[in-house]
């Protein structure tokens, strides 16, 4: 028997799991930390956390996964990784960690991305990188260079932080074509470094690591690395991909059209397509898709909105640390649309789909002889699908069809009363799946290593949990409470509902 090990590198925590190559099958999974890791915020909007705690998150999990399940390391065909898109780790000659990771959710480059914009062109960025340069990974860079000139002078290669935990790995300072194009470091036109932004930004592109296929045996477990997690030396590393790239391979979405979602910590829905489409105000954003290559192209177009699981994470502590479950519970209780009690979601760093705002998350329509704690649990929720729907919207528009949506069956989608007003706010039909973006990695190891001749049969194993379509009665409320939602955000940041223009652009 032999298997393929995947590592879910989280802002929240560590999954690692094993899959039974023979029948596609995870046989053990375990998350580390039990509580969710600490987010560092010295300055308001910014978000830190500590590269070498991730690390030590992995030993923990690979430790106790084969604590809890008996198995022979050595059978282990590859090793799979998936990470926590757009944040930036530095290193120095000897491999040593700079500074925190700047993470996804940090809005302290908003500004530097902005004027990028504008200064190169918009017209021009979106034609070359199909994305403002905004608060991405190359933004990020350049705060460092203006603010921490001299932990810029010590930086020898910046790294995602997915390519640090295969450095941890495998000792190798790599990235992919896919993790560039997360960064904004990626020309789409010319399939190449996106020397123009690196120039405009003063940003040397010998910082960049060797690029690497997403799919291919990307270097070997060291002997110290391995004694370290307890697994065998020469091991190969084979996979590494963002977190919704990845989650949107777990769940075969490979081809134009097809659509997936997944509700962690943030929130995303993300759909393939073959043009390079962008939208003129980068409200959604274009990434090279795992599967892409210069002859058959193919981007993921993603919609992120930051206050999803958090708001809920956050809400589950002031209701007094209760469980999940019991939240469902509460939440189930409410009629849909919360008795009129309308949740803004946002409050977790710069929102792409509202154009880079910060804005403060809001609870309006309170009525203290009214609304309890079912209602406050059930406005929380619709709150974040209302959300997710509004950047459905804006990636309809731009050309995206969205009529069937994939998802894990994990995080969120595991609330009945989420699944609902997901699928009858967007009008959409959702398929569950018994995946999840470690099983992912793991399976992505096996295409990388040659253990699956083709990604289709990568997903032996792969079933369908549930089915949910939305009824016309449902829909009608559901309607009513998004647009009284969408009523209320716009308010506070009047936005046109539609894009002054859809750009598309042949390769």
């Amino acid at each position: 028997m032999k298997y393929l090990l995947g590592y879910d590198i989280g802002s929240s925590s560590i999954k690692a799991s094993l899959l039974n190559i023979a029948t596609g099958r995870c046989v053990a999974s375990v998350t580390s930390p039990k509580k969710e890791m600490e987010i560092t915020a010295l300055q308001p909007d910014w978000a830190e956390q500590r590269p070498e705690r991730w690390w030590q998150e992995v030993v923990n999990a690979t430790l106790q996964l084969r604590a809890d399940h008996d198995f022979d390391t050595a059978l282990i065909a590859g090793i799979g990784i998936t990470y926590q898109m757009h944040g930036l780790v530095l290193v120095d000659k000897d491999g040593e960690v700079l500074r925190p990771a700047i993470i996804w959710c940090d809005s302290r480059a908003v500004d530097y991305g902005n004027q990028a914009f504008q200064d190169l062109g918009q017209q021009y960025c979106l034609d070359n990188f199909l994305n403002s340069p905004g608060n991405f990974t190359a933004s990020k860079l350049k705060w460092v260079r203006e603010n921490e000139p001299a932990i810029y002078e010590r930086i020898h290669k910046i790294q995602l932080p997915g390519d640090y935990i295969a450095f941890k790995l495998t000792g190798q300072l790599q990235t992919t074509v896919s993790g560039l194009s997360e960064g904004v470091f990626w020309n789409f036109k010319q399939q190449a470094i996106a020397q123009e932004l690196l120039d405009y930004y003063g940003i040397s592109s010998a910082l960049l690591p060797e690029v690497v296929d997403t799919f291919s045996v990307q270097g070997q477990l060291t002997p110290e690395a391995a004694r370290e997690l307890g697994l065998t030396a020469g091991t190969p590393i084979s996979y590494r991909a963002g977190d919704q790239p990845n989650n949107a391979f777990s769940l075969n979405v490979l081809q134009a059209g097809e659509i997936a979602a997944t509700a962690g910590t943030s929130g995303v829905v993300y759909g393939i397509n073959e043009t390079m489409t962008s939208d003129s105000r980068s409200r959604v954003n274009s990434f090279v898709h795992v599967n892409s290559t210069p002859e058959q192209p193919k981007n993921g177009v993603l919609m992120c909105m930051n206050g999803t699981g958090i708001l809920n994470s956050w809400l589950r502590k002031v209701l007094g640390d209760i469980s999940y479950e019991d939240m469902n519970q509460l939440a189930a209780q409410a009629p849909v649309g919360s008795d009129g009690l309308t949740f803004l979601p946002f409050g977790n760093g710069a929102e792409r789909i509202l154009e880079n705002r910060q804005l403060e998350a809001e609870l309006r329509g309170l009525n203290f002889n009214q609304h309890g704690r079912v209602h406050v649990a059930r406005a929380a929720q619709e709150g974040i699908v209302f959300a997710l729907n509004y950047g459905v919207d804006i990636m309809r528009q731009s050309g995206v069809q969205v009529r069937k949506v994939r998802a894990g069956n994990a995080n969120m989608f595991l609330s009945p009363i989420f699944r609902e007003a997901f699928v009858n706010s967007a009008g959409v039909e959702l398929e569950l799946l018994n995946t999840d973006a470690a099983q992912g990695a793991a399976r992505g190891a096996g295409v990388g290593a040659g253990i699956y001749a083709s990604t289709n049969e990568a997903f032996n194993g792969l079933e369908r949990i549930l089915t949910l379509e939305p009824t016309a009665e449902l829909q009608e409320q559901y309607q009513a409470a998004y647009t009284r939602w969408q009523s209320i955000l716009n308010q506070i940041v009047p936005l046109p509902t539609t894009p002054r223009h859809v750009i598309q652009h042949a390769f």
